[in-house]
């Protein structure tokens, strides 16, 4: 009697092909032209009610911070400010500190085991250990039960300083003969150059010639959630920091450098942040309070006060901003030269960065075929400057938009024409000799000029003091050309 095959040998019988399909799913072309969508049509949200989603929390007061966290045995840490701009550090005395009951652990500088770090240059110190260089250098670390035993406890550490003369000034700090911020390293530690065309050939053809320095000041971010860390670590060697940090990955290697350990030990929580601005792409106490929780074997927490914000943590760039252009008497532009000088403060956190940005956008968005833009940022022992909204670009565009009505206002044009008159057209060239594409500069000028009704104001007078700036006074120099004093 035959016997039934089952199932499976009836599909290999009547399949037997089935089994020498091949693994290796067949080639699928696909299209090589990149789908673009319509001009202005990206983003359909825009002009539509939306609602974030973490919306409701913040307006119920439910959001969790840093300082809404804590652990079991927490401790809490404060930091001692130099309150010097420039000393040497001859003695730290914690002994009176260390005494004090609820005092679970205190560390210098020298308990820093890199005791350096930095996005660019390794220049700033976790804790200031033989030099301070700024009047918000922590000196000193202490966790202690509470934050006034912390604070209590910091008053206590005695530190003497042989005080030495500080360099505020920027310009001071440009010239050669000034003592270097970080000697033998010179003050100036980055400087950027632009050329383009012919800068003496430019002013030769000018009528006219206008000078002008401009200077803006030092700027905190002051966001409503201060700085604020929170380490602990486990039995295995290994770090978990809750942080406000905005650069979490740039933060890890940091902390790595500065404990001396693998960077697979660390790990950082980005918790919800009230507010960066670009202050908090870098460390602060990451390092300190990780050296402070393995010290005393607990979880540590920080929170900045407001003073610390103003004084220990980055803020954005004052600038000096020296302008020369010449124009033909109709309002083009001949030729520009620039110089900037950008404060660094104590330590070179993103200046080389906003050296860039603001050198290579400081002639602003108009055609000037003959340029010369010169920029360096030098130490002075002041604040830190680093990165915030745009750093470096803010800066520039007030000089050069006020400059251009400085020049709107001697050849007596109307400043709005002016701009018209040599601000990009598609495919200009920038300052880098980049093509620009999709250029709408002249396009937003004019309708913003008629949403605001610029010429029914009154603003579009040629009249040369009509927008109530200062009267020019005009004199001529050796090439007969006329020059704002």
């Amino acid at each position: 009697m035959d016997k039934k095959p089952t199932v499976a040998e009836k599909t290999v019988v009547q399949e037997p092909g089935i089994l020498r399909e091949s693994v290796i799913a067949p080639l699928v072309t696909y299209p090589i032209e990149v789908v673009v969508p319509k001009a202005r049509q990206q983003t359909p949200a825009v002009g539509q009610r939306a609602t974030r989603l973490d919306g409701r929390l913040h307006g119920l007061g439910q959001t969790g911070y840093i300082d809404d966290l804590a652990f079991p045995g927490m401790l809490y840490a404060k930091i001692k400010r130099a309150g010097v701009a420039s000393a040497r550090i001859r003695s730290i005395d914690t002994s009176e500190a260390e005494a004090m009951p609820g005092v679970m652990a205190i560390i210098t500088g020298k308990d820093v085991p890199c005791n350096s770090f930095g996005p660019s240059l390794k220049d700033q110190p976790v804790l200031a250990h033989e030099r301070v260089f700024h009047a918000g250098d922590g000196v000193a670390a202490v966790a202690a039960v509470t934050e006034q035993i912390a604070l209590e406890a910091c008053e206590k550490i005695k530190v003497d300083y042989e005080v030495l003369t500080p360099v505020l000034d920027p310009l001071e700090s440009l010239k050669l003969e000034t003592p270097g911020v970080h000697a033998p390293s010179a003050n100036i530690y980055q400087s950027k150059v632009i050329k383009k065309g012919d800068i003496e050939k430019g002013f030769a053809a000018s009528d006219f010639i206008v000078e002008g320095t401009f200077r803006t000041q030092m700027v905190e971010h002051v966001p409503l959630e201060p700085h604020a860390t929170i380490a602990m670590w486990d039995a295995n060697g290994r770090v978990t920091i809750h942080s406000t940090l905005g650069r979490i990955t740039l933060g890890r290697a940091d902390v790595a450098r500065t404990l001396a350990i693998p960077i697979s030990r660390i790990r950082i929580v980005a918790t919800i942040v009230g507010g960066n601005f670009g202050g908090k792409n870098e460390i602060t106490t990451e390092p300190v309070l990780a050296l402070l929780s393995k010290k005393s074997g607990r979880p540590v927490k920080s929170v900045f006060t407001r003073p610390d914000e103003f004084i220990a943590s980055t803020t954005r760039h004052p600038l000096i901003m020296d302008y020369k252009t010449g124009v033909t008497k109709d309002g083009r532009i001949q030729a520009r030269k620039i110089r900037l000088v950008l404060d660094g403060g104590a330590y070179c956190s993103w200046s080389e960065t906003t050296l860039g940005k603001a050198c290579i956008l400081s002639a602003g968005p108009y055609n000037i075929d003959n340029l010369y833009a010169e920029a360096h940022v030098v130490y002075t022992n002041k604040t830190m400057t680093g990165a915030m909204r745009g750093f470096g670009a803010p800066q520039v565009c007030f000089a050069y938009e006020t400059h251009m009505d400085d020049i709107a206002r001697l050849v007596k044009m109307d400043p709005l024409d002016i701009r018209l008159l040599n601000a990009f057209n598609e495919g200009s060239l920038s300052p880098t000799g980049q093509s620009l594409q999709s250029v709408v500069v002249k396009e937003s000028l004019l309708r913003a000029a008629e949403k605001f009704g610029w010429h029914s104001n009154g603003k579009g007078s040629t009249n040369g003091n009509a927008n109530g700036g200062p009267k020019l006074l005009e004199k001529e120099n050796a090439n007969g050309n006329t020059v704002r004093v």
